[in-house]
């Protein structure tokens, strides 16, 4: 290694948190004993768990804390899979850093700390707990010096007894390198990525977060250190882009921690999210693309790794030929990097009150998320399943998969005689659910605040130190909860069939279609297809789906932006799934566009699978028409057969890109790969091992995800041109 430092004992080892979540012994065999994504537990690590752990954390978990806290109604959204919460077994993240860390060493910062607290012990007054949290992060910077010097005093003792010259020397520049950072800052290149290294691994340690943490503008932050290192002929092309392979493996050798249950359903991976932004803007709004841009593309490339993912970040002032070299990686077939309008990305962190210099540092982490990088706590806090609300709106308040009354009464669906009692009721119904689930936010945003910080992490976030006050209480800067919506597609098919066969053309009465889905099409086969395929759709420009799209949408909008969090911040929305659209598809039953019971629904904001028969452009036309600018972020999934990319295709994916962005999309992303290909790497596994897919805001290995996630990729518009 040139990059040292482990989360576990080993690379690929993780921790469980049982402080957040105690996993029980049957929880252990179920983790083991899956066919995808395991984790091994050992006897000894067992028998610690059961005899010490377990009988200690049980019961006093915030996981469940969170359950005990929440009202019936609640639990009763949350069974029904209306909503998700994602802090129920993870603590929050998205969390990215800025430049502060290559200037600023933990000294400094402990510096800074003592002397807030000398302040705030002159001003006197009723200080105790903010007088606590700096001295818990004072503790957490000299652990992560601590840490760091372990690791200096191992690799001396190593090179004491190394015989090969070649590895001696690097043992004592890693010794070198772990001596200085992150005590101070950064000097030079090596000393830079190991810094951000022990940086990163300080908050996956403390606390078991969502979206892990993210380099944030790489290139950017690396390249001084880059160009100054040629300059003095400290270091080499060849040399930085092997500190940068070894900097790739680090996060790909680290697992997210097991997850079980609910939160398994969302968002089943072992990958973390750490996402790498690459080009973009400068703070000062100039180009931010440089040479060490290009050379953090080839290391995606010659890498070929699920984790750390990485995206561009393209704005009008970048050249097409940057965009163009991303594009080269992309017909790779690896799902990476994403693409992502930083000029979009800009606007929608100034509609969120951001100084423009703060937008212009900031990007996108996890999925597709926005956030003022290093001044911001932007926390997810569930998916809300579209469709399903709209379901229930249809059965006056009730669960049809259940037979439940969770919803609000809104009137039988036979008595809708036009589209706008269809809206009111989907409404009211989300407005409902919202409320119900806002409500428990707030008890588990309180929670966090006062039982579970996070020192460490709020070390590296402006103003945490200045206001003396966590992270996850609201000591930074900035505060965004997210709230994400699921299954636009399907909702705005289903809203289109209503519209176009019951309201317009009289094809079926309200309590006809009502009686289809009850049956789910169970011996209606002519009636199901007459709705999958004559029914206008989104995706394929065409305003009478589009439009209902926008409307509902808007509806989202206009009942989650802005409302107040408990801790000062304020809700948003964004649009991605990671894989609970399969998971709210299986608690749904069927919907008026055909789709039939148990089914996946659309993911992102793409539209249903395989109902996209106009091409990539109408796909990116119909999803231009959201507002994407009123977003914390969107997630646009295409699929292409490699042909389409290969030769003088490559030009078009960048007009292609170019177009969408024009129309202020936020983000898109591409596989590159066909049916055929899937379904021989579901024939044999083997012979597929390396094959690498985009799934949602992230790549995974083909042959790790369970059938359900592999069916539903395989399913989405293979489009053949562009």
């Amino acid at each position: 290694e040139l990059i040292v430092g482990e989360r576990g004992p080993s690379p690929a080892a993780t921790p469980t948190y049982p402080e957040l979540c105690c996993h029980t012994t049957e929880d252990l065999d179920v983790i083991a004993g899956r066919d995808r994504i395991t984790f091994e537990v050992d006897e000894k690590t067992r028998g610690d768990l059961e005899e010490h752990v377990i009988p200690h954390w049980q019961g006093k978990s915030i996981r469940d804390r969170i359950f005990d806290a929440m009202t019936p109604r609640w639990t009763a959204c949350y069974e029904a899979g209306i909503f998700t919460e994602f802090m129920e077994q993870r603590a929050p993240g998205h969390t990215v850093a800025d430049d502060k860390i290559y200037r600023t060493g933990m000294r400094d910062l402990v510096d800074n700390i003592r002397e807030r607290r000398r302040e705030i012990e002159v001003a006197g007054g009723d200080s105790h707990r903010r007088l606590e949290q700096l001295r818990a992060m004072e503790i957490s910077a000299e652990a992560i010096i601590t840490f760091a010097r372990r690791h200096c005093e191992k690799a001396r003792r190593m090179a004491g007894e190394e015989p090969d010259a070649k590895r001696r020397a690097e043992l004592l520049r890693i010794a070198e390198v772990t001596h200085r950072v992150p005590a101070h800052p950064p000097r030079d290149f090596w000393e830079a990525l190991q810094a951000y290294w022990f940086i990163h691994l300080g908050v996956i340690t403390e606390m078991n977060t969502w979206d892990s943490f993210s380099p944030g503008r790489l290139d950017q932050h690396l390249y001084p250190f880059y160009r100054e290192d040629l300059a003095r002929g400290s270091l080499t092309e060849d040399l930085a882009r092997e500190l940068l392979g070894c900097f790739w493996i680090k996060f790909n050798n680290q697992p997210a921690p097991p997850k079980v249950g609910i939160t398994l359903e969302e968002s089943g991976t072992y990958t973390d999210f750490a996402n790498i932004n690459i080009g973009g803007l400068k703070p000062d709004g100039s180009d931010g693309v440089n040479d060490l841009s290009y050379i953090l593309l080839d290391t995606v490339e010659e890498m070929q790794l699920t984790q750390p993912s990485s995206n561009v970040q393209v704005s009008k002032k970048n050249p097409d030929r940057f965009l163009r070299a991303a594009c080269r990686v992309i017909r790779r077939g690896m799902g990476q990097p994403s693409v992502f309008n930083a000029d979009a990305v800009m606007t929608e962190l100034l509609r969120m009150g951001k100084s423009i210099e703060d937008a212009r540092r900031g990007g996108t982490s996890g999925c597709v998320e926005t956030g003022a990088f290093g001044r911001e706590a932007y926390i997810l806090t569930g998916y809300f399943n579209l469709p399903k609300i709209l379901e229930i709106a249809l059965n006056d308040g009730i669960d049809p998969r259940t037979g439940e009354p969770v919803g609000a009464q809104t009137g039988p669906a036979t008595g809708f005689s036009s589209m706008e009692d269809v809206f009111d009721a989907f409404e009211r119904q989300l407005r409902h659910f919202l409320d119900i689930k806002l409500r428990g936010n707030d008890e588990i945003e309180r929670l966090y605040a006062h039982e579970m910080p996070s020192p460490f992490l709020s070390l590296l976030v402006d103003d945490c130190i200045d206001t003396a006050m966590d992270y996850n209480a609201g000591g930074a800067r900035y505060n965004t909860r997210y709230i994400q919506g699921v299954g636009i597609g399907t909702l705005a098919d289903s809203l289109s069939a209503l519209a176009h066969h019951v309201f317009e053309e009289g094809t079926f009465s309200p309590a006809e279609l009502l009686s289809l889905l009850t049956g789910n099409f169970q011996g209606s086969d002519a009636a199901r297809e007459l709705l999958r395929n004559r029914t206008p759709r989104y995706g394929n420009d065409d305003d009478r789906a589009d439009s209902l799209m926008v409307r509902a949408f808007n509806i989202f909008f206009d009942a989650v932006d802005g409302r107040p969090t408990a801790c000062g911040g304020d809700y948003r929305i964004n649009m991605l799934p990671t894989t609970c659209h399969v998971y709210f598809g299986s608690v749904t039953g069927a919907t008026p566009d055909g789709r039939c019971a148990g089914r996946p629904l659309s993911e992102g904001i793409s539209p249903v699978q395989g109902m996209d028969r106009k091409g990539p452009t109408a796909v990116l036309k119909s999803a231009g028409k959201m507002d994407h600018l009123r977003t914390g972020g969107t997630l646009l999934n295409q699929k292409f057969t490699p042909g389409v990319v290969e030769g003088d295709g490559l030009e078009g994916l960048v007009k292609l890109i170019r177009s969408y962005f024009r129309m202020d999309g936020h983000h898109v992303q591409f596989n590159i790969v066909d049916a055929q290909t899937l379904r021989k790497a579901q024939e044999n596994p083997a012979e597929h091992a390396d094959l690498i897919v985009r799934v949602a805001g992230y790549s995974d290995y083909f042959n790790n995800l369970d059938a359900s996630l592999q069916e539903e990729i395989i399913a989405r518009t293979e489009h053949g041109s562009l």
